[in-house]
């Protein structure tokens, strides 16, 4: 993959945007960072859903590169994020899966006046080229807006939330499906149940070959399912060993991350920027550098596409 060139970048927060109609009474404002380069044209953008508990203020790794790269990153900060301290018998809990969808709604609806307010970047945006990407509880969220939906104790395919805007996206060490969750997923997460028979939106799934989560009784290979069970076009990168945090995609030596490697994180970051490039600008000059290296690699990365 090509170096990030060394590109000054500019990072706006809080912008606060516009909440109404959503499942549950927020209580707190939703609030998002916008990171872009300061200069060139035609920018296309990244919304990106963080995992569970954290923030805007996370996942610097990949907003940073993605934006040198010539993104403009939108990350919102979810209602399950620690600094808003709501536990499961807080009575939001329930329904904060659908919070965090209809938060991406919102940034996406309002994306045009959410730009407005970092000066000069408008005029450099394509509101053509839109994706979204999230990690972990994010990319069930990100994938809802792709087309997954989420089955209900009878195993019924629930409501629709896709977004027109939305062009393509990527999901990194997320949630997989089936009657695999342990006791306290099921007592406080029985929303990990995703459907992606019908999630057909362009999408690359990047797992871990080490995440074996504590949620669900399968193992690493659940968080390939959004790849194994979803329609083409789809694309599977497994980097053999990586952990949940996939080399520390939240921060440098946060607390959650058991496999601190920058270099991998700089992989992971890459990878989605080569897939969303592809999908939307038409540019396969990074993703078939991605293809060589896999190829010409040790087994260290494995690329499946369909």
């Amino acid at each position: 993959m090509p170096a990030t060139p060394d590109r000054r970048l500019l990072a706006v927060k809080p912008l606060t945007v516009p909440t109404t109609g959503q499942p549950v009474e927020r209580g707190v404002d939703l609030q998002v960072k916008v990171t872009a380069p300061v200069d060139g044209q035609d920018l296309p953008v990244i919304v990106f859903s963080h995992g569970n508990a954290w923030s805007m203020d996370g996942y610097e790794p990949l907003a940073d590169r993605w934006a040198a790269i010539g993104f403009v990153v939108v990350q919102p900060t979810h209602l399950d994020s620690r600094r808003h301290r709501i536990g499961f018998d807080d009575p939001r809990f329930p329904t904060i899966w659908r919070v965090r969808i209809a938060d991406l709604h919102a940034v996406l609806d309002h994306l045009p006046a959410v730009l407005d307010q970092v000066p000069g970047l408008p005029a450099r945006v394509d509101l053509d080229r839109v994706a979204v990407v999230g990690h972990s509880w994010g990319g069930q969220s990100a994938g809802a807006l792709l087309g997954a939906r989420v089955l209900d104790a009878d195993g019924t395919p629930g409501e629709d939330f896709t977004h027109p805007t939305v062009k393509a996206g990527a999901l990194l060490a997320t949630t997989g499906t089936g009657d695999t969750l342990t006791p306290f997923a099921q007592e406080h997460l029985p929303f990990m149940r995703p459907d992606y028979t019908t999630m057909t939106t362009p999408a690359l799934v990047v797992a871990g070959g080490e995440d074996d989560s504590a949620l669900s009784t399968r193992g690493p290979d659940w968080f390939t399912d959004a790849y194994t069970l979803s329609p083409a076009p789809k694309r599977l990168l497994t980097i053999t060993d990586g952990e949940h945090t996939l080399g520390g995609l939240a921060g440098e030596a946060v607390k959650e991350t058991s496999d601190e490697d920058p270099d991998r994180v700089a992989l992971v970051a890459d990878a989605v920027a080569a897939h969303l490039l592809d999908v939307l600008t038409g540019d396969a000059t990074r993703w078939q550098e991605l293809r060589d290296r896999v190829a010409a690699g040790s087994g260290a990365l494995g690329l499946q596409e369909k």
